[in-house]
């Protein structure tokens, strides 16, 4: 083992964030014994958050261009009636599906129609 420090990509939501990790590292293999740090934590959480808050400004756009009220998206995407409202606040995260779904509506408008 040797202490040091590592550069380890990690990926979230199709963007990449670096992390510099620091602890004791295996001579042989890749484990390691790593030490906190809060500012590296504190940083990924910001990263997150960004690509979390453009997730959803994205998601806020496509409704408006589709011109659908919020419980009118939330009806095609099968959520509850108040889904986009919190989506779009923030205070609860789509999931994968809802987010592709109106990517694709925001190609094909017209398949809103089979939807309704």
């Amino acid at each position: 083992m040797h202490d040091g420090s590592k550069v380890v990509r990690q990926d979230y939501k199709g963007h990449s964030y670096q992390a510099q990790l620091h602890g004791a590292f295996c001579d042989k293999c890749d484990e390691a014994i790593l030490l906190y740090d809060s500012s590296e934590e504190m940083a990924w959480l910001a990263f997150r958050d960004q690509i979390d808050r453009q997730e959803t400004s994205e998601l806020e756009g496509i409704r408006k261009r589709l011109k659908l009220t919020q419980a009118q998206a939330a009806k095609l995407a099968g959520g509850g009636k108040n889904a986009f409202s919190r989506y779009e606040r923030g205070q609860a995260k789509p999931v994968a599906a809802v987010i592709n779904l109106f990517k694709l509506l925001d190609k094909h408008p017209d398949l809103i129609k089979e939807l309704v």
